[in-house]
């Protein structure tokens, strides 16, 4: 069996695959790179690639449609508020307006991050790394995608929150979704919806077999991203920093699976203390921790005035005690 580390550092030598480096580079997600290599679309240093096992260098030279494609730049990635009646796709083949017709000039070449439906809005990722889009839409990462929702017809809230067992609509299987009400006024309701799965339509599709007609789509949260007061039709860089903390991008692999490990670790314990103090044998009397006594009298003499102060007092300004010099008790004759 061979060693994990020779065959990343054999690869290293020999470059990285077409297909990864077009994503990266923002010309298409790896799947459609691939795609645009067996269309015989793509040429390296003048020849056209064949498989995407090929693997391209620093100084290779790249184009598509015989047209050049730089380097891949470093990670960015982008908060949109998609308004209504724009598709996400980079060509539309009934010539509607898309997202990429109306975002501003002079930003790279963007790819989404899943999909935003005709009349849906809100929140959309964007990013210049197609492999990223792709690590990002996987269900696997189990974020949440959290939406609000205008519908027309009768809410039943009992039937809302069944839906966190999952339900399954004309043969398609959704997992857990987490809904619930927010405001109604007559025939008219809005809900909060919370999803990890995003598959098509999955919103309009699950709260139309519950007999609820959307109105309006509105998503507000992606994962940690969030909406925020970004206006509409405006777009904004994340910052790299935060998006390199949330993505997990600096940390080695072996620090990513830690990581993991002792979140799992910690969702255990949260679970093994809920079921712990939902027994009532498990409640016990809480105590007000002790200051801990000095161990001799030069380090009582050392501690600042207030440093153990607790109780209903323990907001006074620091400084001596109020009681310093009062009488404890009847003064002894003599």
């Amino acid at each position: 069996m061979s060693d994990p580390v020779e065959e990343s550092e054999g690869t290293a030598e020999r470059g990285e695959r077409i297909a990864k480096w077009l994503a990266r580079a923002g010309i298409a997600s790896r799947r459609d790179a691939e795609k645009l290599i067996a269309e015989g679309a793509v040429a390296l240093n003048g020849r056209v690639v064949e498989t995407p096992a090929t693997f391209v260098g620093p100084e290779d030279r790249v184009t598509v449609n015989k047209k050049p494609v730089g380097a891949p730049e470093r990670t960015r990635l982008f908060r949109y508020h998609k308004p209504p009646g724009l598709v996400t796709t980079h060509k539309d083949p009934e010539q509607r307006r898309t997202v990429f017709d109306e975002l501003p000039e002079g930003l790279p070449r963007l790819v989404s991050v899943g999909r935003l439906d005709l009349n849906s809005e809100g929140l959309l990722l964007l990013t210049n790394d197609g492999a990223l889009s792709r690590k990002l839409e996987l269900p696997d990462n189990e974020w949440v995608r959290r939406y609000r929702a205008r519908v027309h017809g009768r809410v039943d809230e009992r039937a809302l929150a069944e839906l966190a067992r999952g339900v399954t609509v004309e043969g398609v299987a959704y997992g857990p979704i987490e809904a619930g009400l927010d405001s109604r006024q007559g025939t008219n309701a809005w809900l909060t919806v919370s999803l990890t799965e995003g598959k098509n339509r999955e919103v309009r599709r699950v709260l139309q077999h519950l007999g609820l007609t959307v109105t309006r789509l509105i998503r507000v949260a992606y994962g940690p991203f969030t909406l925020g007061t970004l206006p509409r039709g405006a777009v904004e860089e994340v910052n790299a920093k935060f998006m390199r903390e949330q993505l997990g991008l600096d940390a080695p692999p072996r620090i990513l699976r830690g990581v993991e490990r002792a979140a799992e670790a910690a969702r255990v314990t949260a679970a093994d203390e809920a079921r712990a103090a939902a027994k009532p044998e498990a409640v016990q009397r809480s105590r007000p921790a002790k200051p801990p006594r000095a161990r001799n009298a030069t380090e009582k003499l050392r501690r600042p005035w207030g440093a153990v102060a607790q109780g209903p007092d323990a907001d006074q300004p620091e400084g001596p005690s109020r009681d310093r010099g009062r009488r404890r008790g009847p003064r002894k004759p003599g």
